[in-house]
Formats: structure tokens, sequence, C-alpha cells
């Protein structure tokens, strides 16, 4: 059983992933689905009622729910994430003027975020 000050913890990390998953709708380089995940499961860790109330809204509920009951990411998601991720990675590699290593490692970031998000199902299996 978790203590009150766990469920405020939890609460507090799923209102902080909550915000910067909603900024990053408008911020790329900010990855909306997975804080939109973790604020789901810090939610469903420190309060049932938040939890529900995330699940509930209509355009980010049906995509938690595909998530935690089944691991699906769906196309559409997939398909957006793979054009921005490639297009924000690209753009560093290409224009921006920083060290070569910090181009190696948001490479790595990327091409770990993508093989991620690419081996995910898609939808269940028939």
């Amino acid at each position: 059983m978790l203590t009150k000050t766990s469920n405020a913890l939890f609460i507090f990390f799923g209102f902080l992933a909550l915000t910067l998953g909603v900024i990053g709708i408008f911020l790329p380089l900010l990855p909306t689905t997975p804080l939109l995940i973790l604020s789901a499961y810090c939610f469903s860790k420190g309060s049932e009622k938040l939890h529900a109330w995330l699940l509930s809204r209509p355009k980010i509920g049906p995509m938690i729910k595909d998530w935690e009951e089944n691991k699906i990411i769906r196309p559409k998601a997939k398909f957006l994430s793979t054009v921005m991720i490639t297009l924000l990675f690209g753009y560093t590699l290409i224009f921006v003027n920083v060290a070569w290593w910090i181009k190696v490692f948001s490479t790595l970031i990327g091409v770990c975020v993508l093989t991620f998000i690419l081996t995910r199902k898609s939808r269940l299996d028939l």
C-alpha cells in the first residue's frame, strides 16, 4: 500500500509529465506520447480519479488505453513520430553547428527512439 507521501509524489510527477507532454504538442523536441503514457502511469499509482480523468480525454485517452491494455502505438502516431524525429534530428545533423559527439549522441537517441516506436504493434493481431 502506498503512503500519502508516495501518492503525492506520483501525482506531482504525473502532472509534470502531463504538462511537458502538452508542451510537446507545440514544441516537437518534447516527445508527447511517451510523456502522456508516463503521466497515466504516475496517475494510476497516485490517484485513480486522475487516471480515470486522463483516460476520459477524447484526444489522448484512446491512445493511452491502447498502450496500457495492449502495448499498441497507432499507425498515425508512428507515422507522425517518425516524420518529426527524422526532420528534427536531420536538421540538427545538417544545419546546427555543434560538436561532432553531440551529433553522434543525438543520432543514437533518435535511432533508439525510432527503433522502439517502429517495433511496437500497431493493432491487435486477429
